[in-house]
Formats: structure tokens, sequence, C-alpha cells
């Protein structure tokens, strides 16, 4: 889905296809039909945005094979779909039963994100649009905080200077620009936009940048302005925004059994209390340390239907920091995913109850952040 901001610039706006457990191609294929077509047609538009998710395997198989890309590409087309930007924060199995940390594995200082990383690089080329101005990535945030020492950091840089002589080798070859995001996340080596900016300061403006997920930046209680401001005054340029939102407590006491349905054993919920005073790396940790609230909780919640009562959503975080970096005079940011991964492991009552239920509610929160993006003064568009 397009949109025309009004200093001119076309912004993409995509759902992240990784709630999706297919990591085969032909897998991939079926979750278009399953998903992204109804989806597509519930909403109206002639061409819906996809935030693919491709696991390591896949992308590896795909790297290697031009004319397997070629196929992907056709089956985009003929679908009305297309590609801008891909998700490479999982690595592969992120539906396995128990995920948790292993998310964040291979990290930074490890060759195999380095390699996966360059892997959707040389496979987006083929993917974007003809009139696409660039493409993008998005990535984990160097990696879990512990245990992370000298030599890790020493390594990291090394791999980033090669992502970026690789993206700019990449560049030359095919005439197309892609960018890569690394996304600050609660418990990670980059925690926080400050953190960032400490710890991506020296890398190569032109191919890496931050990619801002809103509901992470609520989980770190920081003020949307304050934090757009410090990364351009960094100069760190925001390549890719996840339209997300966390799940808020304002009384964990009284609310102790409706938030009790939300510690699943899947993913890493990791909870922060007021100005992140106190910090716990899952909802069952602060279940356990007792109410000190109010809390944030990392677990993306659908953008468009509020949490049971009384818990709610940072949307007004979301909508705050849809105004900063695309609601101003200039678009700071063209690149917008929508990335409710936790659908099937909301607690039961608010699971989908089949494909036909997951598409519905994802096309929802797509036209969710489309009016939040049109209050804002963007037009959508249609490309025919």
């Amino acid at each position: 889905m397009r949109l025309r901001h009004r200093d001119g610039q076309i912004v993409h706006l995509a759902y992240g296809t990784n709630v999706h457990p297919a990591e085969d191609l032909p897998g991939i294929v079926r979750q278009l039909d399953t998903y992204a077509t109804p989806m597509r047609e519930r909403l109206g538009t002639g061409v819906l945005g996809l935030g693919l998710w491709l696991g390591a395997d896949v992308a590896a198989e795909l790297a290697a094979d031009s004319a397997r890309r070629r196929r992907l590409r056709r089956e985009l087309d003929a679908r009305g779909l297309e590609v801008v930007t891909l998700n490479g924060f999982p690595y592969r199995e992120f539906h396995a039963p128990v995920v948790k940390r292993a998310v964040y594995r291979p990290d930074w200082a490890e060759p195999a994100r380095l390699r996966y990383t360059l892997d959707l690089a040389r496979i987006l080329v083929d993917l974007l649009p003809e009139d696409a101005a660039r493409g993008s990535i998005s990535t984990l945030p160097l990696g879990w905080r512990d245990p992370w020492d000298g030599r890790q950091a020493e390594r990291v840089w090394r791999a980033l200077d090669a992502l970026a002589d690789g993206l700019a080798a990449l560049e030359v070859l095919t005439g197309r620009t892609i960018r890569v995001a690394f996304e600050p996340e609660p418990g990670c080596v980059i925690e926080n936009t400050l953190q960032a900016t400490v710890h991506l300061s020296r890398v190569d403006r032109r191919w890496l940048g931050v990619c801002l997920d809103l509901a992470h930046l609520a989980c770190a209680w920081e003020d949307p302005v304050a934090a757009v401001q410090r990364l351009s005054r960094a100069g760190l340029p925001v390549v890719k925004i996840q339209v997300s939102a966390a799940l808020e407590v304002a009384d964990p006491g009284g609310a102790r059994e409706v938030v009790s349905g939300y510690a699943e054993p899947r993913f890493l919920h990791q909870t922060r209390t007021a100005g992140c005073r106190h910090a716990y790396d899952d909802l069952d940790e602060a279940l356990d340390a007792g109410p000190d609230g109010p809390w944030r909780v990392h677990y993306h919640v659908p953008l468009h239907a509020a949490p049971e009562p009384p818990l709610a959503s940072t949307t007004p975080v979301l909508r705050a920091g849809l105004g900063a970096l695309v609601g101003g005079p200039i678009a700071a940011c063209d690149h917008l995913e929508v990335e409710t991964y936790t659908w099937n492991v909301l607690p039961p009552g608010q699971r989908p109850a089949g494909p036909q239920a997951l598409a519905d509610g994802m096309a929802a929160e797509l036209a969710y952040a489309r009016d939040t993006l049109q209050d804002l003064g963007l037009k959508t568009l249609e490309r025919i």
C-alpha cells in the first residue's frame, strides 16, 4: 500500500509476514494466497505491501539462484503484492514452540548473521518494484545484552564495516540501494535510541541506520519526539518504522488475572515499569515480583482492537511516533511495516479462529495504520 506525503515522497506501508511460520518457498507462496491476497481484496487496494520474512535456509537458496528469485517476483506480481522491505530479525524457526532468547542468535558477532543479511540484500534487489527508491532490511540490535564484552564488540564493528562494503558493492553491481536498520529492543545491547547513538556511532550512515519499533519505543518509556530528535542530532537515519503497539498495565495488582493470560511460552515479553525503574526479562518475572505499576510489556497487540479491560495498548505512543516521523513537513522515513507477530499466542479468547479470521484482523490493522497516516495528511495512492 502506498501513500503520498505532502512533500511528494512516496511512503510504503506493508504488513510483516513473520506472523506466518512458512520457511520454504512453496510454503511462502501458499501463505500469499491464504493471507496476502485476501487482505488486499478486503482493503480494496490495487497493490499490497509485504514486509517479507525469509528464514535463513530459504534466503540462502534464493540468494544463490536467480531463477528462484525471478519465480518469487512473478508470484508476487501476479497477486498484486510488492516488497520494498524485509524483516531480517528472526533467523529461523520463529514459530518454534519455544523461541525466547533464541531469536537473538546468531548475533552480529557471529559470521552467520552477516551472511544472512547480505543474502537478504541480494534477494531484495530482485524483488524491488522498478520505481522504488530503495530497499530496507530490519535486523536485531546487535545481540542480547548478556554476555557481551569487548571481543564481541570488535567482531561486530568488523561485521558492520563488511556489511556496508557489501551493500555498496551491490549498488555498484545492480544500481539498487539497500539499507539495513538496527532495531532497538528491551534487554538487548541497543535497548533505546540513546544506546543506538552510542553503539552505532561509527557506522556508515549511507547504508546503515535505525529501525524504530514503536512498541519497543513505548516499552523503553521514550518520548517519541525526543527520541526522533536524538537520532537526528546524532545523524542516524531512521530507515524503517515498525508500526506496532505494546501492552500497557496501569494497575498490575488489580489486573493480575487478566494480564497473566498474556504470559506464554513462545516469545519473550520484556516488561518495564515507568521510566524503566524496574526491568524484567519476561512477563512471568514481573508477575512473580509483584505490582509496581504501571507496566509496559513487549507484547505486540493488534492495533485496531483494545485489549481486555483494564488493560490498554500503547497506541498513543504509536500515533505520536508516526506524527514525529511522518507527520511533519518532511517525511523522515518512508518504509513502514505493521508487525504484530503475536496473533497466534494471544489469550485464547482473542486468537483468530482460522486463516480467514487472521486475514481479517491483519487487514483491519493495516486499515488502522493507513487511516492514522491519512489523519496526518498523507494521501492513499494506487499503482496499476
